[in-house]
């Protein structure tokens, strides 16, 4: 029996909304893991958040994309460890506490004048920080 013309474009429709939404979800992928990846040194922007972010983009787009970023040497074991809710190692909080306070103090103290913006940069320091610290701790052997 032979499909009818409707049929087939239908299903060519169909077809082509699944190829652009992958497309769609790789795109926003991504954008999201040039996020994640400026955020690493930029304390304001949250790196965790947006690889969770490209995970999920990247799961609904491509599973070749989505094993890399999960089996990443930089981000692979980040990100399992704390989808899995393994927690952080007491030295990865250290660092990261620190080059926090360092980049926003001195973001503070010398690039910004205005009180209302050094307001805001410190209670995000200070929202971050308590993110930080009710992250589980890992202990390493």
């Amino acid at each position: 029996m032979e499909e009818s013309t409707d049929e087939r474009s239908e299903c060519q429709g169909a077809e082509a909304r699944t190829r652009t939404g992958r497309v769609l979800w790789n795109a926003a992928g991504s954008v999201f893991l040039a996020l994640g990846i400026i955020g690493i040194p930029i304390p304001i922007l949250p790196t965790t958040p947006f690889l969770l972010l490209a995970a999920a983009c990247y799961l609904r787009g491509s599973p070749r994309m989505h094993a890399w970023l999960l089996t990443n040497r930089y981000f692979g074991n980040y990100l399992n460890d704390y989808r899995l809710g393994r927690g952080m190692p007491v030295k990865v909080k250290v660092a990261t506490l620190a080059l926090l306070w360092t980049f926003i103090g001195a973001s503070v103290l010398v690039a910004v004048s205005d009180t209302v913006i050094r307001i805001i940069l410190l209670a995000v320091a200070a929202g971050v920080t308590v993110h930080i610290l009710t992250i589980r701790t890992r202990r390493e052997c």
